[in-house]
């Protein structure tokens, strides 16, 4: 039975049920493994395109219409044409065609960055272009390919077909007398009323793939999430690796506990007096009036550390006196290292008094 505990407990705390702490979608981040939605780049930049369209239309044809009665008042299609002439003529296109292109690329890089950033801010990491040989393996492949994932994908883009094909329908059928009319009118009217239902239409799919990102984006977000849950175990070791082996620092702060012992033990000696209580408590003071304003404690303890005290203290002549309230109270109230407060001073100075009474006579 206690067999069949165990295993469980491991099983649940193998188990990823718990959300992501920072350090690991720090971690995940650096790796450039982010929230991103493709469909909200895409669903930008195609509805930014065409409203760039719709508003720099006029100024595109006015550019076209213009270029193209240059180039013909020019009179060019004649014998005497020369490569300069032909080199000049194609540098002036390619200077016009760039006035026109050039707005709509400057809309396309902004409104990639800026879905970009939306989704998961500024993050250049090269780990994404270091070559992975697990991602050459075949059978990994084809899992993906026939993975719930892949499915999921699969339905994505039947619905993007679907609704945007729906969406232009509409487009068309909501126009259906002026495409009908085409027939009729003259090649200028058919074009004007071509490039209009084509901007109807872009700028309706636009939106619903505006819809549809929103959609994705949250779908994305589910995934992001469950791939980046922890198990509790995870969790465990994740702030054992972050703030150290329990072990390792307990044995490190007893390494510093016996070195710091070590050298108190160290100053005894040099100690003018030891204050007792006198078993439980031990204050071993040190005054030298030239180098210091008032007496130091250099050692105290209890118990088992008091009594070290007292014999090594004894081992090497350094007087003991006992005064059971004065080495209660210094014991609590002053650390090693520090000057005796001014409250003891009159105290410690009776002490120390009698102290040098006694060496005198020794």
């Amino acid at each position: 039975m206690k067999l069949y505990i165990t295993l469980d407990l491991q099983f649940f705390a193998g188990e990823k049920t718990e959300k992501a702490t920072p350090k690991k979608r720090q971690d995940a981040r650096k790796k450039g493994q982010v929230l991103k939605s493709q469909d909200v780049t895409a669903a930008a930049l195609l509805l930014l395109i065409f409203i760039c369209l719709f508003v720099i239309a006029p100024f595109m044809l006015k550019g076209i219409i213009g270029f193209l009665n240059q180039a013909f008042e020019r009179n060019l299609l004649v014998e005497s044409i020369t490569a300069e002439i032909v080199m000049e003529l194609y540098f002036e296109t390619l200077k016009e065609m760039a006035k026109l292109v050039l707005p709509i690329m400057l809309v396309a890089i902004v409104a990639g960055i800026g879905a970009n950033y939306f989704q998961f801010g500024l993050l250049f990491t090269t780990e994404t272009l270091k070559l992975d040989l697990k991602k050459m393996d075949p059978i990994k492949g084809i899992k993906k390919i026939i993975s719930l994932r892949a499915i999921i994908n699969l339905i994505k883009s039947l619905l993007k077909v679907s609704f945007i094909g729906a969406v232009t329908t509409t487009v068309i059928w909501m126009n259906l007398e002026k495409v009908l009319s085409l027939a009729f009118k003259s090649p200028w009217e058919t074009l004007g009323t071509v490039a209009y239902l084509t901007g109807i239409m872009g700028l309706a799919a636009a939106l619903m793939l505006v819809f549809l990102a929103l959609l994705d984006y949250l779908y994305e977000k589910y995934e992001y999430e469950k791939q980046l849950k922890m198990s509790k175990q995870d969790i465990k070791d994740e702030h054992k690796n972050s703030e150290g082996d329990p072990l390792i620092k307990s044995k490190i702060k007893q390494r510093q506990r016996e070195m710091a012992m070590r050298r108190m033990m160290q100053e005894i000696p040099s100690a003018d007096v030891v204050i007792t209580n006198p078993t439980h408590f031990a204050i071993a003071l040190k005054y030298d009036e030239d180098s210091m304003e008032a007496p130091r404690v250099v050692a105290k303890g209890t118990d088992f550390v008091a009594q070290k005290i007292k014999m090594i203290a004894k081992e090497n002549d350094v007087i003991m006196v006992e005064n059971r309230v004065l080495a209660r109270a210094m014991y609590d109230q002053v650390e090693i290292g520090d000057a005796v407060p001014e409250e003891f001073f009159k105290a410690v100075a009776e002490i120390l008094a009698y102290v040098y009474r006694i060496k005198r006579k020794i």
